[in-house]
């Protein structure tokens, strides 16, 4: 039997984006719950003060900032304060994400920019700062939280499924430059999960016959809870993912296998 303390991350540092609603906070209480402090940043202030009492109740250090992470001004500060309140960072999470629910015709090149903006280049800036941290600290995890979404094609929201794929690609590209320090990059693929950002197939009549179509695909019979997506993520940042990098772990119910 592995030794659980493997999974122990007392001690640990951890960065959310997006980590005060959704699949965000649900791997920001993992994480605390796994024993590490935990700084989230997002922009809606009154969900970062509840989310922050939720984490400072597991008993860990919890720091939740707003950040609008379209602009990219505001990354390095928010980046740089974390470290000084809490201590340098050991696990980046880049979670933060949204979609825009137009097809080709009528997405406008600022609806493409929106998304690819915080979907994908936010992700690579915070990625850069958090490597320059950990490089000579010669230890690190960055998880990258994408979706099936990133596979599969949609005519529903090209941009989010682009933002996506280009995070998988990220995922290798990073995972080969930083292995050499130590260093292991992974992403983690949700499936379909009860959000606000999949309001609109939960319960929008119009999608009816699409929302039967996604629970009849998967396995599991079902969308996932945002908590369920915590497991995964203590595994990337722990010591028990110390050989596995470069890897995207999905967590659909089974959605992917058909």
């Amino acid at each position: 039997m592995a030794d659980l303390r493997m999974f122990d991350l007392s001690g640990k540092v951890a960065l959310v984006t997006g980590g005060n609603g959704g699949i965000g906070r649900g791997i920001a209480l993992g994480l605390a719950r796994a024993g590490a402090n935990v700084a989230i940043v997002a922009r809606n202030e009154e969900r970062n003060r509840a989310t922050q009492k939720e984490l400072a109740a597991l008993g860990v250090k919890a720091l939740a900032l707003k950040v609008d992470l379209s602009n990219r001004k505001a990354l390095r500060p928010a980046f740089d304060q974390i470290e000084r309140e809490l201590a340098p960072i050991d696990i980046l999470v880049n979670n933060a994400a949204f979609a825009i629910l137009k097809g080709l015709l009528d997405h406008t090149e600022e609806d493409w920019d929106a998304v690819l903006e915080t979907d994908l280049t936010a992700c690579f800036v915070l990625s850069k700062y958090a490597a320059q941290s950990m490089i000579p600290r010669k230890r690190g995890k960055i998880i990258n939280v994408a979706s099936v979404g990133g596979y599969k094609g949609t005519p529903i929201y090209p941009s989010y499924g682009v933002s996506k794929g280009g995070l998988l690609q990220l995922t290798r590209c990073l995972a080969i430059e930083l292995a050499p320090h130590n260093i292991q990059v992974n992403s983690l693929a949700p499936g379909w999960t009860t959000t606000d950002m999949t309001d609109w197939i939960r319960n929008d009549p119009r999608y009816a016959a699409v929302k039967e179509e996604m629970i009849t695909r998967t396995p599991a019979g079902r969308f996932a809870d945002p908590d369920e997506m915590a497991g995964a993520a203590v595994f990337l940042a722990s010591d028990a993912s110390q050989f596995v990098t470069g890897a995207d772990l999905i967590v659909d119910g089974g959605f992917f296998i058909r």
